[in-house]
């Protein structure tokens, strides 16, 4: 806005210097202790927390600095903007003297002594107001300023608003500010003590996150360095807290100790292979020899090598069947699933095995359903129900009865077993007479080579059972050993059929 033609301008402040972009400076370059503290994941969970801390202390500084500072700086803005619109329509109405009049009663009434008027002719001469004369420092560019006043000969701050009026009367409508800016620069000292105080405590925050996480895996580096180096016995220290660190300490302690059940598993059967293994070796070895050194004619020669072939193929067989068990963990024989009858095929198994009953005195009796819907591999499922039978043909004595069953998914059927049973499973029993298995052996029972003390004196390598659970959890089922009173009660447990449409697991 420019001065009406004749009018001597008030000298103007002199343009402040733009302030030069600062050139940026090069980069530091990190130093390898650097790059190695921020490779530490304590050090960035640390960093993360503190960035956090600050950005949300921050957040909160600057919300509250417009809720006070920026809303009294608004609000005397407001005031001002009313208070000119005021005095322009008062001059409007009533022309030069309505204005002078108002401009007195405002000054007049003005109970807290904060607000500043300043009329000035064209010439810059005061016609009315509080104000002694038109501030030099003030160009007529500006129609918002902050300026220095001096007011009964104590320095304060204003904040006015200048416009001109028609005739070229110039106006200068403001607030004394000074109580304001005085508290708003007691609220960026609160600030600035605030950010220092949110500065130390997020550095504290954030050296205490990294001295947790430091202990907790400290504690898991150490476990591992542990049993990585063969002791087995090192667990994870529980905090007792159950946050997600003990949640993971818990996991990692359950996966060691079935790592640690897998080892000594592992150890059992190797000490079983050589111990088991190594009296038919023996055995063969002996016969060749004595058949090598005594043998009289042809016919004692070919006796004394099939005799010794026959011990080698129980060796070969036990090897055979740990492949086999081995093959079955694995889930190797999934890819041959199919939907399958297990009726026909258990009706076969029992008049297989109940001629062997009748040889041995005893007597095989059946429950089995018309149908019996199931999803498997047959020649596994035959397999497990063969040596549940062959079992119980081996310890049942004679005159024993050997009763073979099953319930079909859904349907209807024996419920004392005791074992746990879904609508969707197929459970095949077999109920013996014999000696049993006592209540202390049964959870080794499905172990392999293991044989308790009614078994030793029997012929079998100990992992018949083996390999029924096995299939049995190939199958998504189980294996339960139940005393049947007197003898034992084995339950096995088969997924059942699946919907229409389902594939192979």
């Amino acid at each position: 806005m420019t001065a009406p033609e004749g009018a001597a301008l008030p000298p103007a402040l002199p343009a402040a210097p733009s302030a030069a972009s600062p050139t940026a400076s090069p980069p530091l370059a990190r130093s390898p202790a650097h790059g190695g503290l921020l490779r530490s994941a304590s050090v960035r969970f640390g960093v993360i927390y503190a960035v956090l801390f600050g950005v949300s202390a921050i957040s909160l500084a600057a919300f509250l600095w417009w809720s006070t500072a920026g809303l009294l700086e608004r609000q005397v803005e407001d005031l001002i903007t009313a208070d000119s619109a005021g005095l322009a329509e008062r001059y409007d109405e009533g022309g030069p003297q309505a204005l002078l009049d108002t401009i007195a009663e405002r000054v007049a009434g003005n109970v807290d002594d904060d607000s500043l008027y300043l009329l000035v002719d064209p010439s810059y001469h005061r016609l009315a107001g509080n104000l002694e004369y038109w501030p030099h420092n003030l160009t007529l560019d500006e129609e918002w300023r902050d300026l220095p006043i001096e007011r009964a000969g104590i320095a304060s701050l204003a904040r006015v608003h200048y416009f001109e009026l028609a005739g070229g009367l110039h106006i200068l409508v403001g607030r004394d500010i000074q109580n304001r800016s005085s508290m708003r620069e007691l609220l960026a000292d609160g600030m600035l003590w605030a950010a220092a105080i949110a500065l130390a405590l997020g550095s504290i925050g954030a050296w205490a996150v990294r001295g947790l996480f430091r202990s907790t895996i400290a504690d898991v580096s150490a476990t591992a360095a542990a049993v990585s180096s063969g002791d087995l016995s090192r667990r994870v220290r529980v905090a007792g807290s159950e946050d997600e660190f003990d949640l993971l300490a818990i996991s990692i302690n359950d996966m060691l100790d079935r790592i640690g059940r897998l080892m000594e598993g592992v150890k059992q059967v190797s000490n079983a292979i050589a111990h088991d293994l190594r009296t038919p070796i023996a055995r063969a070895r002996t016969r060749l020899e004595d058949v090598a050194r005594h043998a009289g004619s042809e016919a004692e020669l070919r006796f004394g090598i099939d005799r010794a072939m026959g011990d080698l193929d129980g060796v070969v067989a036990v090897f055979q069947a740990l492949l086999r068990i081995a093959e079955i963990e694995a889930g190797a024989r999934r890819s041959a699933f199919v939907p399958l009858d297990l009726a026909p095929l258990l009706m076969d198994l029992a008049e297989l095995y109940e001629a062997v009953a009748d040889e041995r005195g005893m007597t095989l009796e059946t429950d089995i359903p018309e149908s019996l819907p199931a999803f498997g591999d047959r020649e596994m499922i035959q397999q497990a129900v063969a040596n549940l039978l062959d079992n119980a043909l081996k310890f049942s004595p004679k005159g024993g009865r050997i009763r073979l069953r099953a319930i079909s998914p859904g349907g209807q059927g024996p419920r004392e077993t005791g074992a746990e049973t879904r609508g969707d499973v197929v459970q095949i029993e077999v109920i013996d007479e014999g000696p049993g298995i006592p209540e202390a052996d049964r959870a080794h029972a499905t172990d392999r080579f293991f044989r308790g003390e009614q078994a030793r004196s029997t012929p079998g390598s100990g992992l018949g059972l083996s390999l029924v659970l096995a299939v049995g959890q190939l199958h998504g089922g189980s294996v339960a050993l139940l005393d049947a009173a007197p003898g034992l009660h084995v339950v096995l447990s088969l997924g059942g059929a699946p919907d229409q449409g389902a594939t192979a697991l």
